[in-house]
């Protein structure tokens, strides 16, 4: 049965906040901290008004859809020519930085969360792996900023998802027992190669192809504003399921979907990431106010010093020195590189990756896991929200600074 209480209060809020959102961007507080924090205070911990079950198939089909259009309107935002200048950055993120991060995230998992069930500890080490720049969404949005650094952290957070899945995907078929593609590793190596291969693939067939029906039915006059805009979330979905179809991963196929868009015309470009960003972001804060009403509360009892440690952690160490130590040699300075290590949040693709596994494994003898997971995403929606503007003003200032020490020292 259709839950219309919850549809129409996330509804209701979500047309609320859009009256006071021009007010809320000058303000400290984001919109998915709002949205958690609300879902937090009106489900069993406080006002108790719904109830929503942490298994619920929608809130994953939700919390699904929305990472695929998200990633596809962020990739669609990236300048490719000057990504193709200043790839070295998202490449060390994504191939040292990466790895560093799920395998330091392994080792302080087995020490506070479970020392005895190791495909545990990986799972939680994976799933808190990968970033979502939307909490820190004035900071790749911020023209304050060098364009090197925003599309570093939009191109990691775009493509981290998808390259933690495969094993994700491992350690869950190793806990559940089952013989999901195969128990042999040879097996694995192939559903990997075939994850991270067939995912771009089909991406950049539908991104491209599309994009280029798109501009030429545009140019003969044949296509209609509004469905230019439509646009954003045919693809992405297209690019998702044609993936999954053959195998390939489907979030990276968004990705690389919008990555790769063949729209040439820069109006029917910008209706796409209109439509697309407003259809993401109505989602995304729908996702967070079902984080607050079903995932807080089925996991707050099971928060604990061992818990609170490793999310902290997971936040800072775990993510923070891997990212600094990849950094050397690029010739980024070290305060940028502790601004780019510190803004890794966690959020929907942490979220969705924990809700798959609830529906693979259950929730039964798996509740600590789960509670640093929530705690960890909950930690980073407020600090990283709280933190995105006055750390982006500050490191904007930085830059100038040193900028304007450098004309000096010059003209001397």
């Amino acid at each position: 049965m259709t839950d219309y209480p919850t549809i129409i209060f996330a509804s209701l809020l979500i047309f609320c906040y859009g009256l006071i959102s021009r007010v809320s961007e000058r303000s400290p507080i984001s919109a998915p901290m709002v949205f958690a924090g609300i879902g937090m205070l009106a489900g069993p911990l406080a006002l108790d008004l719904f109830e929503l079950q942490l298994n619920a198939t929608v809130v994953r089909l939700i919390a699904e859809i929305t990472l695929v259009l998200i990633l596809f309107v962020d990739a669609s935002t990236v300048n490719l020519r000057t990504l193709r200048t200043q790839q070295q950055i998202p490449i060390r993120l994504l191939g040292i930085g990466l790895p560093l991060t799920m395998a330091l995230g392994f080792a302080a998992a087995v020490v506070l969360i479970d020392s005895k069930n190791l495909w545990l500890a990986a799972m939680v080490a994976l799933i808190l792996s990968p970033t979502d720049a939307a909490l820190g969404q004035a900071v790749v949005t911020s023209e304050r900023l060098p364009v090197r650094i925003r599309q570093a952290i939009n191109v990691e957070s775009g493509l981290n998802d998808g390259i933690a899945l495969p094993p994700i995907l491992m350690c869950l078929a190793a806990l559940s027992g089952g013989q999901s593609h195969g128990s042999h590793p040879d097996s694995w190596i192939l559903f990997m190669v075939r994850q991270l291969t067939l995912g771009p693939i089909a991406g950049v067939m539908v991104g491209w192809l599309g994009g280029l029906l798109v501009d030429e039915a545009s140019r003969r006059n044949w296509m209609q504003p509004t469905f230019q805009r439509l646009v954003a979330g045919s693809l992405a979905v297209l690019a998702y399921a044609a993936a999954e179809t053959f195998h390939g991963n489907g979030f990276i196929a968004a990705y690389c979907a919008g990555l790769f868009l063949g729209t040439r015309t820069h109006a029917v470009r910008e209706r796409i990431q209109e439509f697309g960003e407003a259809e993401g972001q109505q989602m995304s804060l729908f996702v967070f106010l079902l984080f607050g009403l079903a995932m807080v509360p089925a996991m707050v009892k099971h928060w604990d010093v061992e818990v609170l440690c490793y999310a902290i952690l997971s936040l800072t160490a775990v993510r923070m020195i891997p990212v600094v130590l990849c950094m050397r040699g690029t010739g980024l300075d070290a305060p940028g590189a502790w601004f780019i290590a510190w803004f890794g949040p966690r959020g929907i693709a942490s979220v969705l990756y924990a809700l798959m596994a609830v529906s693979k494994i259950g929730v039964s003898g798996y509740e600590r896991a789960f509670a640093v997971i929530t705690l960890t995403v909950l930690l980073s929606i407020f600090l990283h929200g709280l933190s995105a503007v006055p750390l982006t003003v500050w490191y904007s200032r930085y830059l100038e600074g040193a900028r304007l020490g450098r004309e000096n020292h010059s003209a001397g």
